[in-house]
């Protein structure tokens, strides 16, 4: 199976080496920026005890000629426009579509595209940052890559990248319902960043205030009531284990969509904070909480911007 990872950033690189460390045929579609970085240090896997050094195969948008097999997709939102148009020709008639980020939106996006027939969902987990190198860094045990057909039934492709996946040493475990799954990923990141985010610190300087422990569960009651008026109710375990996340005392978690806040850089709010309230003013769900942290970064993404701009 051909495999074009889109993107060779935290999640893109950390999927794209342990497939290309497993003898799989990877490509890693990157900027040319991007490029130059992993032909002069190669890309380089480290955390948890692992140092792993590989020698890429790349290409770059100009350059990309042929349809594959397999195409990860593993970018911002912010540049999903543009990636979808850098990709176009990988992708065939016989092309299966895995898009990692987080959220709803791009489904439709990318079904505008290329059509129904080659997008399936897909969700990661995986807990990986860039470091000031371009290394990636691990930084928690999960290696989890859920996929599955959108309309839910099963398929022979589904099988063979789920196959290829394990091989590789990466969870994939069957779903019934990739679409439940992405939702109920989209309840646990929004909670993660909405807390942080409002807080301005950690998961545990939040915590370690009065009312911060009550600030994770009313956010998580939210971003789930809308989960369940979509028709997608999230799995008491998960419930669980979000609440659990999310008033952890002293815990040191922070979301890249917090990180990218507190840098000053444009961040994922319309992907992910703006389409979920939208979806909850479309069910009559009542979200103050998430509608409060969507305004704050909607502030600093305007500022981030002028900022980008010169403005």
């Amino acid at each position: 199976m051909r495999i074009l990872a889109v993107g060779a950033g935290a999640t893109g690189g950390w999927f794209g080496a342990r497939l290309a460390r497993a003898g799989q045929d990877v490509t890693f579609l990157v900027r040319p920026g991007r490029a130059a970085v992993l032909r002069e240090r190669g890309l380089r896997v480290t955390g948890l005890g692992e140092d792993l050094i590989l020698t890429p195969r790349l290409v770059t948008a100009d350059a990309l000629s042929h349809p594959y097999d397999l195409v990860l997709l593993s970018v911002k939102s912010t540049a999903l426009g543009r990636a979808t148009k850098d990709l176009a020709p990988a992708v065939g008639s016989r092309t299966a579509i895995v898009p990692l980020l987080n959220g709803m939106a791009h489904l439709d996006h990318l079904v505008g595209h290329f059509g129904a027939g080659p997008v399936l969902g897909g969700v990661a987990k995986v807990v990986t940052t860039l470091n000031e190198h371009g290394d990636v860094v691990r930084l928690a045990p999960p290696s989890t890559l859920v996929t599955g057909e959108v309309d839910g039934r099963a398929s022979d492709r589904v099988d063979a990248v789920r196959a290829l996946l394990t091989g590789a040493g990466i969870d994939s475990p069957e779903t019934p319902d990739v679409v439940a799954s992405m939702w109920h990923k989209w309840v646990f990141i929004t909670t993660l960043a909405a807390v942080t985010c409002l807080a301005r610190g950690s998961v545990g300087e939040a915590v370690a205030v009065p009312g911060g422990a009550e600030l994770g569960r009313a956010v998580l009651a939210e971003a789930a009531a809308v989960s369940a008026a979509a028709g997608r109710p999230v799995p008491d375990a998960e419930l669980d284990f979000t609440a659990r996340t999310v008033t952890a005392p002293g815990s040191p978690l922070t979301p890249s969509l917090y990180r990218e806040l507190v840098a000053g850089r444009p961040t994922e709010v319309e992907h992910l904070f703006g389409d979920l309230i939208a979806r909850a003013r479309a069910l009559a769900v009542p979200t103050p909480l998430l509608d409060l942290a969507t305004l704050q970064l909607r502030v600093q993404q305007r500022r981030a911007e002028r900022d980008q701009n010169g403005g």
